[in-house]
């Protein structure tokens, strides 16, 4: 299948996991592509990530499940425990029970990786030209093109621009014009530790959360298992932009120091934390103005809770490629009909992600409540629970 409007090129503006799913997905239906990466190089910042079978599912429809799978971990459960006392609040099985009910796995995955298997797909692609030190300062949106000025005031043409900026999204302020994001209250400290510098008694295969008052505390192995993912959540007024600050053991401390002696003894093997503000924004109908769209955080971004931003990215770029083949002439109109086709889904996820965060980190009667409600639980019930999202897209 090939793009109409001749060979004029989609344009992407960002290189992390939503843009070069984007590049790739475009180019598996015909189209070129120009995408434009503001760093010096490819690489994505972070450690662990969760996939669940909806990413699968269109992981799959690009042809780079196996590639994907290849360097994850797939955990035998989820559990989620009382940061307090230790007491087991529900456990997860994600066996061949679960791979049944959604027809896809779960696995965990370093970022690194995942956003390595996309480049190396682009790399792959003929249709798809990647340029690093290149960041999108503005655009026109001209109706039958879109000229872009990047940073060195050079102009580049194409049928059509895709914001893959993320949260800070500059196109977004054209687009949709709402401010900054949303600062939660909540901070995420994560690190990487080697399996061997895991005690034999605190290593896991599964995904733990340990459940505190206003904590959380999160551990699974990636990379086949040879590192173990690490993520402190707690919260806190502090904000700064960006993923990758150097965060404070003192001050981490002073929320976790009641905590069972497996988060300690965890915690204290750590000897640097990166962190980041968690951040997201109120859910928009509209992120698409004529031949101009968002996709991913530039879109709708989501506090971690579900581990769905990058999840919701990647399906993102399957439908708006899927559009685009639809509407092959006509950028505005696939943009109409992909933003149609995702702002419910992804605006529950980020209703619900705020829901899932004050449940980890409830208080007291709020707490009990939520151990009586998830603790008699059977498999089958957790499944129904989570089916609205497993189960798509």
């Amino acid at each position: 299948m090939v793009g109409g409007n001749g060979s004029a090129p989609f344009l992407v503006s960002g290189g992390g996991i939503g843009g070069l799913a984007a590049a790739y997905a475009l180019a598996r239906q015909g189209f070129p592509v120009r995408l434009f990466e503001q760093s010096s190089e490819f690489r994505e910042v972070g450690a662990g990530i969760q996939l669940g079978p909806n990413v699968f599912r269109v992981l799959e429809k690009l042809g780079l499940k196996d590639a994907v799978l290849a360097d994850a971990h797939r955990p035998p459960a989820q559990e989620m425990r009382d940061a307090l006392t230790g007491k087991l609040i529900t456990r997860i099985p994600l066996d061949e029970a679960f791979v049944r009910r959604f027809g896809q796995p779960y696995a965990v995955t370093h970022r690194a990786d995942l956003h390595g298997a996309l480049l190396a797909a682009c790399q792959g692609s003929n249709l798809i030209t990647l340029e690093t030190n290149r960041r999108v300062d503005g655009y026109e949106d001209h109706g039958d093109h879109v000229t872009l000025t990047l940073q060195d005031g050079e102009q580049v043409s194409g049928r059509a621009l895709i914001g893959c900026d993320g949260m800070w999204s500059r196109i977004r302020e054209r687009v949709v014009g709402d401010g900054k994001p949303r600062v939660s209250g909540h901070i995420a400290y994560r690190a990487v530790l080697k399996r061997d510098e895991v005690p034999d008694e605190l290593w896991r295969p599964d995904v733990v959360l340990w459940a505190g008052p206003r904590t959380h505390f999160v551990h699974y192995p990636l990379r086949r298992g040879e590192l173990y993912n690490l993520v402190a959540v707690f919260h806190s007024d502090r904000y700064e932009e960006g993923w990758n600050a150097e965060g404070s053991k003192e001050v981490m401390w002073e929320h976790f120091r009641m905590q069972v002696p497996q988060v300690l003894r965890l915690l204290e093997r750590i000897e640097t934390w990166r962190m980041w503000v968690l951040c997201d924004r109120e859910p928009v109908k509209i992120w698409s103005k004529g031949a101009v769209t968002l996709l991913g955080d530039a879109a709708h971004p989501m506090l971690q809770y579900l581990a769905q931003g990058a999840c919701m990215a990647i399906e993102d770029a399957v439908v708006l490629a899927e559009k685009a083949a639809v509407f092959p002439d006509d950028p505005a109109r696939a943009f109409e009909a992909y933003q149609q086709e995702r702002y419910l889904r992804t605006g529950r996820v980020q209703i619900m992600a705020r829901v899932y965060g004050e449940f980890y980190h409830a208080r007291g009667v709020v707490a009990e409540l939520r151990d009586l409600m998830l603790s008699p639980r059977t498999p089958e019930e957790s499944y129904d629970g989570i089916a609205w999202l497993y189960g798509g897209p």
